[in-house]
């Protein structure tokens, strides 16, 4: 799939330029009357040190060597990223594995009735499901320079939505389920997240060309955000052990760590996600292509589920 479109690339920049300057800096959602103070949000500041997300380590797994083309065509214009502190309804998710070593992969605040969800690559989160331990998960809205400057918020217990079949097939042949939903607490001064970093809102059913497409995700070890402009297309796989049909998107430095960073479109008032960073080989085996499961009816039956309170599904026993 030949993409020669710099006249496109153009295009997209002028219709988009006060979007970037304006529409990541729109207020928030209103502040609702907080509750008390969260312990373990407390807590949990308290461990995620600035030097600690630094040393976090890209969350991604790494893709197994690809048997077929993933990256850019010949003669195909890559848009460039560039770096920024990034935006209230981005941010990155920090953990630790098994190990005990500090990991951290990109995620988006979407829109819900209890104003407390979170949306990553199901890679990232999969670790998580049912009451498996939480390791010190949470997430920090607009994470950068090792602050956390609207707090952090931990995950729920059962909080974490990854789709059965993701569990099922596992990261390659699940390839097209690569998506989950975090349900968080209220941080340290009883915020629920949404009420404190505002959201997207979630769009399914929408095919798979868009333009313009602003993407964002948190380089591993970076201490800002990255984000481009660019469009989104359809991608079938030529990979049996990734199969589906995937979003491909082109945008330059988007390496480990970025895995589940929002594909936002300008919306009246803000932005919504139909897309994010995951899918097609995990994401892309390149830091110039990137993919993401498609948003259809799976991704909305998650969301009901995670906003219903319904239990979350999990790996085979």
């Amino acid at each position: 799939m030949m993409l020669r479109r710099t006249t496109a690339l153009r295009n997209v920049a002028a219709a988009t330029a006060a979007l970037l300057l304006g529409a990541g800096l729109a207020p928030v959602a209103s502040a609702a009357t907080p509750d008390a103070g969260n312990p373990t949000a407390e807590q949990l500041s308290a461990y995620w040190t600035a030097a600690r997300m630094a040393a976090a380590l890209p969350g991604d797994t790494e893709p197994a060597a690809p048997a077929a083309t993933d990256g850019p065509q010949s003669g195909e214009l890559i848009p460039p990223s560039r770096s920024f502190d990034g935006i209230p309804q981005a941010g990155a998710f920090f953990w630790t594995d098994a190990n005990g070593t500090g990991r951290t992969c990109s995620a988006s605040v979407v829109h819900s009735p209890d104003h407390n969800l979170v949306l990553s690559a199901g890679h990232c989160l999969k670790g998580y499901s049912g009451s498996s331990p939480k390791r010190h998960l949470g997430f920090v809205p607009q994470y950068h320079d090792g602050l956390k400057p609207l707090g952090i918020f931990p995950v729920k217990a059962n909080g974490v939505y990854v789709a059965q079949e993701y569990y099922d097939l596992g990261e390659h042949a699940g390839a097209a389920y690569d998506f989950g939903f975090a349900v968080t607490e209220p941080d340290q001064d009883g915020r629920q997240l949404e009420d404190a970093a505002g959201a997207v809102q979630l769009l399914t059913g929408t095919g798979y060309a868009h333009v313009p497409v602003r993407m964002i995700g948190y380089p591993g070890s970076a201490q800002k955000p990255l984000e481009c402009l660019s469009w989104t297309t359809r991608w079938v796989s030529d990979d049996p052990a990734d199969p589906g049909t995937f979003e491909r998107i082109a945008c330059d430095g988007f390496v480990g760590g970025t895995s589940g960073g929002p594909m936002l479109v300008p919306r009246p008032g803000g932005w919504a996600v139909i897309g994010l960073i995951g899918g097609y080989h995990t994401g892309g085996n390149t830091p110039q292509i990137s993919y993401s499961a498609y948003f259809g009816s799976a991704t909305q039956a998650l969301y009901d589920a995670a906003t219903t309170g319904a239990p979350p599904a999990g790996p085979a026993s």
